[in-house]
């Protein structure tokens, strides 16, 4: 197609880490396709009588460890003007990322590609959407009662606690029944009763890893990453130390993404993370998900073209 504009919402880019960052991946393809690309921070962007605006960065992009990109220019934009824009701003979800998704609301009425849609991006928190798919999921409560997760615990012996806003594996508990650790475990999640808490029911399988299976436009790509946990962790995150492993999906994974793709297709959702530990999904993340990287140099494949492939075709 003609020359894409391309906008890039994302945090800082002279401190990601380049080998691995799945937002270079994409700006890279980009850069390919021949893009111009606009690099913005949430800082830049602003609504004035209705209307999406921002201060861009029009950057180009290399794969180089030392010297990943640099600046060309620095102008005014009007974001509709854009032909897409990817919304690449890692959690937390706070009130500041969702004030950021009504400024790309604006943009996208405006008549910009939203990469993932921003309703979609409010609607679907990567651990509570997976009570969409409950015969997907492992047995979860959602509860800011500390004596229900003390009985969800009591009644499966061995569950894992976390809080609904976390990302990388901050504040993961794994709590058996007899921990004396569990009751400070529940208070501190859930501020004493006044924040929303999740408990899922152990599974056992996380020691051969944390499986993340990317969604291109509803389409899982057939090879995934398991982040094995390192000795000593029960969390499957590559920042906590985990390892990661390329492999092909199995069928379980096939049928959960199968199940899940669709319904992310059908509401914007371009690109996602399905997280999936033995036979079940235990998170859907839309906001940024990563990956990306690991799974190319594994298997030689190129999944952020995958991604503009099904970003042409919504463009024609």
């Amino acid at each position: 197609m003609s020359h894409l504009r391309i906008g890039v919402v994302m945090d800082p880019i002279e401190a990601i880490s380049p080998k691995k960052d799945s937002t270079l991946a994409m700006m890279l393809e980009a850069s390919r396709r021949g893009a111009e690309i606009h690099y913005m921070q949430q800082k830049d962007l602003r609504l004035l009588a209705g209307v999406a605006t921002s201060r861009s960065k029009i950057i180009t992009v290399r794969d180089d460890p030392d010297n990943w990109f640099e600046v060309v220019s620095t102008q005014e934009i009007d974001l509709g003007s854009l032909n897409v824009i990817l919304m690449r701003k890692d959690p937390p979800f706070d009130m500041e990322y969702v004030y950021t998704t009504y400024i790309l609301e604006r943009a996208e009425q405006a008549g910009a590609l939203i990469v993932n849609k921003p309703q979609s991006l409010r609607d679907m928190n990567e651990k509570a959407y997976t009570a969409w798919f409950a015969d997907c999921a492992p047995l979860t409560l959602i509860t800011r009662s500390m004596a229900e997760l003390k009985e969800f615990m009591l009644a499966h012996e061995h569950i894992v606690v976390k809080p609904l806003d976390g990302m990388g594996g901050r504040s993961i508990f794994v709590v058996r029944k007899g921990d004396n650790n569990a009751n400070v475990i529940f208070e501190t999640l859930t501020d004493n009763g006044k924040r929303f808490a999740m408990a899922q029911v152990y599974i056992p399988e996380i020691t051969d890893g944390d499986k993340r299976i990317l969604i291109v436009d509803g389409q899982p790509v057939p090879y995934l990453l398991a982040r094995i946990p390192s000795p000593g962790d029960n969390r499957g995150n590559l920042v906590t130390g985990a390892k990661g492993e390329g492999r092909p999906l199995s069928k379980r994974d096939q049928e959960i993404s199968e199940r899940v793709g669709p319904v992310l297709r059908e509401r914007g959702v371009l690109f996602a993370g399905l997280d999936v530990i033995g036979n079940y999904l235990t998170e859907i993340n839309v906001t940024s998900p990563t990956g990306i990287r690991e799974i190319d140099r594994a298997f030689n494949i190129n999944i952020a073209g995958l991604l503009f492939d099904a970003i042409e075709k919504r463009l024609r």
